[in-house]
């Protein structure tokens, strides 16, 4: 009874809306506070021993705060069915490892505003691997449109340099973008997964697995954080705290819509993310830029219109949970 209750409610509108909204706030706060991170530790954009070690201090802190908070709010202490294993194992290699091992390494060689823009292809990938790869769900006209006009931004914002920047690198946005796909696939893995294990339990386990492994690959590799201090150590723990709750979240709204519903929403991190950016780094030049505005506004547009167009009744049942 507690579980369908539990599934009405995070199925309504409203609430899905307020939600996916409060993690894209979250998740775009991170881009500048990376950066912020990178400079308080005296991590420089070369070091990528360094900038592993410091996401795997992040996420096994992510890890571990997500099973606390599961565990005070459930009242127990929260451990994985051992059915759930090889599936936590998985997931931490792509959502975690995978998917930050370029997050961190590409933005450490791009601006925060870029990086912004160009994690708005995560709900476009999203949605084309739901529809082709797990065949979740069907690929309407509608998702085709939408993720035109969001790879449309992509191309905008990397015809020529912005401002000072230079133009696409691969070292760069590539690996913005091969972080972006890594999430992608993680979204329908979370929603197979999920059937059969507490979302909460999902992320904690596997945030706590991915971090140890890339925390000892960054110091086998020579990692350090040079510089440690109070500002240092806040924003560590502000980072661990935005994956612990925006995953734990998006983990349990992915459990009960269709992965293209929640998706969408995803357009609110690069907007969230310029517009923080711009706030935290000064990138003002780059956050108000023609094409930083134009590729945003491809970008929402896309994801809008994924969002307003409901599936045809024939094709209903691809949509039930």
């Amino acid at each position: 009874m507690r579980q369908k209750t539990q599934k009405q409610f995070l199925q309504k509108n409203i609430v899905v809306f307020v939600l996916a909204i409060v993690c894209c706030l979250l998740w775009g706060s991170a881009f500048p506070v990376v950066k912020l991170g990178y400079a308080a530790f005296a991590i420089s954009s070369g070091d990528t021993a360094s900038q592993i070690l410091f996401a795997g201090l992040r996420f096994a802190l992510a890890g571990a705060l997500a099973i606390l908070i599961g565990s005070v709010l459930k009242k127990r202490f929260l451990l994985p069915q051992k059915a759930s294993l090889p599936s936590i194992g998985k997931l931490a290699l792509v959502q975690t490892i995978a998917q930050y091992l370029f997050f961190y390494i590409g933005l450490a060689n791009t601006t925060a505003v870029k990086s912004a823009i160009i994690g708005g292809t995560s709900s476009f990938l999203a949605i084309l691997i739901a529809c082709f790869l797990f065949r979740q769900e069907k690929f309407t006209k509608a998702k085709f449109v939408g993720c035109l006009l969001g790879f449309s931004g992509i191309i905008v914002v990397n015809l020529q340099s912005l401002g000072s920047v230079s133009g696409f690198t691969f070292f760069g946005e590539g690996f913005i973008l091969f972080s972006n796909i890594a999430y992608a696939m993680s979204s329908s893995m979370i929603k197979i997964y999920s059937k059969q294990e507490d979302p909460v339990v999902l992320s904690g386990y596997q945030f706590l697995f991915g971090g140890i492994v890339m925390t000892i690959v960054g110091l086998l590799l020579g990692g350090a954080l040079p510089h440690i201090t109070m500002q240092g150590m806040l924003m560590l723990i502000y980072l661990a705290l935005v994956s612990a709750i925006a995953y734990s979240v998006w983990g349990m709204l992915l459990k009960y819509n269709p992965v293209s519903r929640v998706a969408v929403f995803g357009f609110m991190i690069p907007v969230c993310g310029v517009l923080l950016s711009a706030l935290l780094l000064g990138e003002t030049d780059q956050a108000f830029h023609l094409q930083s505005l134009l590729a945003l506004l491809l970008v929402c547009a896309g994801i809008i219109i994924i969002n307003k167009v409901r599936p045809p009744k024939k094709n209903a049942a691809l949509y039930k949970n």
